[in-house]
């Protein structure tokens, strides 16, 4: 739990932090750790449901594209579809494009195009990601 707690707040330092009255204010969202089984997956239909390059949402995916599938039961924690997110110390940001089988849990997928090899070679990793919920418009701008 202390490591989670320690990593959003790297989150939230990685993610131009400013002061305003008192309050950290990072954009209009909310940014939170959570620690997770990170793999890889591809555009091939051996990997897939239906069309290889349309996702659970109706996106359509292309290679190069920096988009993540979730695990159903991170919907719970408020990651959903076009949420942002950071992976580890990968520099980029991504965004959660796709949703996962039913039976993984706890597990996002990095999708890596059609480059089978370059999933391989990533494999399974435990790793912090960073994930953006947006602020309550209504209480965002309300002092306590």
């Amino acid at each position: 739990m202390t490591r989670i707690v320690l990593y959003t707040a790297l989150c939230l330092l990685f993610f131009s932090c400013q002061e305003k009255e008192n309050q950290l204010v990072v954009s209009n969202y909310n940014w939170h750790g959570h620690e997770v089984i990170v793999s890889a997956y591809n555009s091939v239909s051996w990997q897939t449901q239906g069309d290889p390059n349309i996702a659970a949402w109706g996106d359509t995916l292309k290679p190069g594209m920096k988009v993540v599938a979730i695990s159903r039961d991170l919907l719970a924690l408020g990651i959903t579809h076009n949420s942002m997110l950071t992976i580890g110390s990968l520099p980029d940001t991504f965004y959660v494009k796709d949703k996962m089988n039913r039976r993984w849990r706890n597990r996002i997928d990095i999708y890596m195009g059609k480059d089978v090899k370059k999933a391989r070679e990533w494999g399974r990793q435990k790793l912090f990601i960073c994930y953006a919920i947006p602020k309550d418009s209504i209480t965002q701008n309300s002092k306590p």
